[in-house]
């Protein structure tokens, strides 16, 4: 069973100043289209809370129904090797554990350009090649006309299967915002909020 999620939690756009933070979501993306989406997570689950991306999206696959489908791919720590996904999409959503220099827990959304400048803080090896895959992308032209990013500062990288309390405290908000964000790209998503939810 995940915990609720921390209602007072942090959710911060990184675009912004990053001394702000709210607790409402922030605003973004407006209406488009709706087919060719990918919920996309990354991460290493042998390293505790670097496998947050990929917990977070088997859960949401778990948990949703989606129309038009999305596809939902487990990228692992892939780099380069994630380039043939960038083709031919509209919108690609990302989660992944992310170095905002906050304290861990804290969430946080990048959009687009401001994606690459957080990953080149390269707080892991995967983020190397997330960083390089994105600027191959944009130099052929694959880039998808809106990329996001939903992030989680994490407390630690450790080898261990079990994420550390504090990014399980905030899992829910994670999936919250992930389903939020797919919501207001025009995919209906059946199922149930985590937070209001047990297993």
């Amino acid at each position: 069973m995940w915990p609720e999620r921390n209602r007072n939690s942090d959710i911060v756009n990184a675009e912004q100043d990053p001394s702000h933070s709210e607790t409402s979501r922030p605003g973004v993306f407006g209406s488009g289209d709706a087919d060719r989406v990918v919920l996309l997570g990354l991460g290493n689950i042998l390293l505790s809370d670097e496998g947050v991306g990929v917990h977070a999206i088997n859960t949401i696959k778990g948990r949703y129904a989606f129309s038009p489908p999305i596809d939902i791919i487990d990228g692992g720590t892939m780099g380069l090797d994630l380039l043939p996904l960038f083709q031919d999409r509209n919108r690609i959503l990302i989660i992944d554990a992310v170095d905002f220099g906050k304290a861990a827990g804290t969430v946080g959304l990048l959009e687009d350009d401001a994606i690459p400048s957080v990953l080149n803080a390269k707080l892991s090896v995967h983020h190397i090649g997330v960083a390089d895959l994105l600027f191959t992308a944009k130099l052929t032209r694959e880039v998808p006309p809106s990329i996001c990013l939903v992030g989680i500062q994490p407390k630690s990288l450790d080898v261990g299967l079990e994420m550390t309390d504090d990014i399980r405290n905030q899992f829910g908000s994670i999936i919250d915002l992930a389903v939020d964000i797919l919501t207001k790209w025009g995919i209906a998503c059946s199922g149930q909020h985590l937070a209001h939810t047990s297993t």
